[in-house]
C-alpha cells in the first residue's frame, strides 16, 4: 500500500472513530491534477464539524505533511482540509446535499477538460 493510500485509510479512520456520517472517497487520480483522493463526510453540528477539522489536520500532520490547512474556518457548516495529494470536505448534511460534490466528481470528465 502506498503511502497516500495508508494516509487515506488512517483519515478514514480518524472520521469513522469520531462519528462523521457519510464518509465517502472518491479517486480523482484520472479526474484532476487538483489531488489523487477527495473524502467527504457529514458533522452533526457546528462543534463537531469543527473538532472533525482539527482531528483531520492532525492525521495529516503527524504523518509528514506539514503545509496543510483548514479552509473555511469562518464558516459553521463547511470545513476543508487540503493535504495536497489529498482533501477532506466535512459539510453540514444540507450544505452537502446543495454542493452534491460526489455527484459533480463521479461524471467522467473528457481528457480536453482535466488540463483546463
Amino acid at each position: 500500500m502506498d503511502k497516500i493510500s495508508n494516509l487515506k485509510n488512517k483519515i478514514i479512520n480518524t472520521l469513522d472513530a469520531n462519528k462523521a456520517l457519510d464518509i465517502v472517497t472518491i479517486d480523482l487520480k484520472d479526474k484532476s491534477s487538483i489531488a489523487d483522493h477527495m473524502i467527504i463526510a457529514s458533522g452533526t453540528s457546528s462543534r463537531h464539524i469543527q473538532a472533525l477539522s482539527e482531528q483531520v489536520l492532525e492525521q495529516f500532520k503527524n504523518n509528514g505533511i506539514l503545509n496543510c490547512k483548514i479552509e473555511g474556518k469562518e464558516s459553521s457548516d463547511w470545513k476543508l482540509i487540503d493535504g495536497i495529494d489529498l482533501i477532506v470536505h466535512i459539510f453540514n448534511p444540507e450544505k452537502r446535499q446543495f454542493y452534491d460534490l460526489e455527484k459533480m466528481w463521479s461524471e467522467l470528465i473528457p481528457k480536453e477538460k482535466i488540463m483546463i
